[in-house]
């Protein structure tokens, strides 16, 4: 069984992530996600992906992504 608390307090390793979001990033924005993958899909999203170190920083990109005033399509924990 998984440990709960896990989800919580975290742990010392980092997450992958996976973050799309409607319409494309500019170029000009690329430095807010410095160390994130960006694909700029055929369909009009964006697809941020790569490591975050912990749920803080998670926070930190989402209220990025926020403050463009872009829609979060979806957010997804991958397994390494």
């Amino acid at each position: 069984m998984a440990d709960k608390n896990n989800l919580v307090t975290g742990s010392d390793e980092h997450r992958f992530y996976e973050i799309r979001i409607k319409g494309h990033l500019s170029e000009q924005w690329a430095a807010r996600f410095e160390g994130l993958s960006i694909i700029l899909e055929d369909n009009g999203d964006t697809l941020l992906t790569g490591t975050v170190v912990d749920q803080a920083a998670l926070h930190s990109l989402l209220r990025q992504i926020r403050d463009l005033g872009m829609p979060l399509i979806s957010i997804n924990r991958l397994e390494p």
